[in-house]
């Protein structure tokens, strides 16, 4: 197996994500199905109440469905707008990312937003 193929192989991805001014941080650790890949369990642990209810329904994602905003668009935005009360919140983009990884759509690599104010 080459190592592209190795990276890319379905494997247990981990997101820690740090909310920003809120405080709160979540962890996301995602797991293919030994059976279908696009088939991801997930664990979601947070200092976040809203996350925490988020949690309790998502367990499980369908990796084809929470990459895209067409067809049904992600389970993962449906449940954000649920239960988030904050739009800009990055949990949601930190638990597709953990997805896409374990289902061997993406390299694991992380991401980060960075705010300023000038005065």
């Amino acid at each position: 197996m080459s190592r592209e193929q190795e990276v890319l192989s379905p494997a247990l991805a981990k997101a820690d994500i740090h909310s920003g001014i809120c405080g709160f941080t979540t962890t996301v650790e995602a797991k293919a199905d030994s059976d279908n890949q696009y088939r991801v369990h997930v664990k979601i642990s947070s200092s976040c109440k809203a996350c925490q209810r988020i949690a309790k329904e998502f367990t499980e994602a369908g990796a084809l469905r929470e990459i895209t905003f067409r067809g049904e668009g992600p389970l993962t935005h449906e449940l954000a707008a649920r239960y988030l009360s904050h739009s800009a919140c990055p949990v949601p983009s930190g638990i597709i990312k953990a997805i896409k990884v374990a289902a061997g759509l993406a390299l694991p690599r992380g991401a980060t937003i960075e705010i300023s104010q000038n005065q």
